[in-house]
């Protein structure tokens, strides 16, 4: 058997990862079943593969970054315009929502104009929306514009996990994806390194107009090095498909209330994203009391061990996903989607769950220090990104075929960070009430209960994806 190729000498040759559908009837409400599917586009040369797969990591960093870098300046943009931390965070809460409600816009859009024009029409709304909140001359604008941003980021995450499915086949998209999701979940942790130490020498209004700047650089970057990687339909579309019907919100939505297999994935996704956020918000909160901070920079230093510990793992969760699929296409002879999931049920059942109790009941008892806390922080980012690869990727592989892939991503973006804002406008006021120990407690045993469901879905989901089609 040969080894599984590497996101960075891809194999132009390798097998496409799904065979072309025939058309379906025309009335059907999924535009999966009316946009024929096709193979993977494998033809590009691993050059051209290596640097899309780089602009995308670059891509997936970028909006991320705009959703935390101002954590560490919340006590600074609510002294301007007069109000208090905890409504800054339900901002960011906001920020969030809009995340999760625009791929039922995007994911559909994807699939009528192709990849490329939805990179590039969302990359320069998001610098424009980005000037706009450096602007902001009051709260309500500053929320506002918040929101367009986000609706626009999230674009960058739903196409890049769609094209990484184009560019990959399932052997190797494990690895592909790790690398993909290390930019948008080290983002998040290292974000905010960036905000402090430019609140700590000027405005906060400088974390925004640099943001633009970077949105502007990502805009030449797909021009120069993403190409078009939507499939061309084998066949012309079988009669007239209205625009406002591809687009309908409820193409998202339906398969993640039909199909089990689906909404126990978002599930698994959403716990993990939920511990993210709870543990990256309050840093400043939680932190700094602890240990007589009050300086930003200082205090931003601590999103670090967290963040070393999303980009380690997430290369580490990439190489062992696709090696768990490998071994069980040896094993079988096949290949089953729901195979690369047990690569991330034992950490997510004792693992993740036992890094979250240590950190927060080192902080509630105070004991054990910075080194403690720093040690329980990168635990709880390695082991969280070591299960990502193998979620997000399952979301890829299991309705591929179907031509469903960025519907299916769609809905899982639009699950967890509804989870993501949650978390950020729950988490502080939570701990305020219970303490941090009990609050990462509670957290932990959300996720030890996803890992059940996600042992069921690794064993049972096969069957359940044949009896939910017939």
């Amino acid at each position: 058997m040969k080894s599984p190729e590497t996101a960075t000498s891809p194999n132009p040759d390798a097998a496409p990862a799904s065979t072309s559908m025939p058309p379906a009837d025309p009335r059907s409400s999924s535009p999966a079943d009316v946009l024929p599917s096709a193979p993977p586009r494998t033809g590009l040369s691993p050059l051209r593969r290596t640097l899309a797969l780089l602009t995308l990591c670059y891509l997936g960093f970028l909006t991320p970054l705009a959703s935390t870098a101002l954590l560490v300046a919340v006590p600074e943009i609510a002294a301007e315009f007069s109000t208090t931390g905890t409504i800054i965070n339900i901002s960011n809460a906001l920020f969030f929502v809009s995340m999760a409600v625009s791929p039922m816009f995007w994911g559909p859009l994807l699939n009528v104009i192709g990849r490329r024009p939805v990179f590039i029409s969302a990359g320069a709304l998001l610098a424009a929306f980005l000037a706009g909140t450096a602007a902001a001359p009051t709260l309500a604008g500053f929320i506002a514009f918040r929101v367009l941003t986000a609706f626009q980021g999230t674009a960058y995450l739903v196409a890049g996990s769609v094209v990484v499915g184009d560019l990959y086949p399932p052997e190797s998209r494990g690895r592909a994806l790790g690398w993909f999701m290390s930019g948008i979940l080290v983002g998040p942790s290292f974000a905010p390194l960036l905000g402090g130490g430019i609140v700590t020498v000027t405005s906060w209004r400088v974390i925004f107009w640099v943001l633009t700047g970077m949105a502007i650089a990502g805009v030449a970057l797909i021009f120069f090095f993403l190409p078009e990687t939507m499939p061309t339909n084998p066949e012309p579309l079988p009669g007239f498909v209205p625009l406002c019907r591809l687009l309908n919100p409820w193409l998202v939505i339906r398969p993640l209330l039909f199909y089990p297999n689906l909404w126990i994935a978002a599930l698994a996704v959403s716990s993990l994203i939920w511990n993210q956020y709870s543990l990256l918000t309050p840093i400043r909160y939680v932190i700094n009391p602890r240990f007589d901070i009050e300086s930003p920079i200082k205090s931003a230093l601590f999103f670090l061990p967290p963040g070393l510990g999303y980009l380690a793992g997430s290369i580490v969760g990439g190489r062992y996903s696709d090696r768990i699929v490998a071994r069980f296409i040896e094993k079988r002879g096949r290949r089953v989607p729901e195979d690369r999931l047990r690569a991330a049920v034992p950490l997510m059942a004792l693992a993740v769950p036992g890094s979250m109790v240590l950190y927060g009941w080192a902080i509630d008892k105070e004991v054990g220090g910075i080194p403690l806390v720093v040690i329980a922080m990168f635990a709880q980012g390695f082991l969280q990104l070591c299960c990502m690869p193998s979620l997000n990727t399952y979301c890829i592989d299991v309705m591929q075929e179907k031509g469903q892939s960025s519907v299916v991503v769609a809905g899982n973006y639009l699950t967890r960070f509804l989870f993501a804002g949650a978390a950020s406008a729950a988490c502080l006021p939570a701990i305020q009430a219970i303490g941090v120990g009990w609050f990462s407690t509670i957290s932990s045993a959300f996720i030890a209960v996803n890992a059940f469901l996600l042992w069921l879905l690794a064993h049972r989901g096969e069957r359940w994806r044949m009896e939910r089609d017939t």
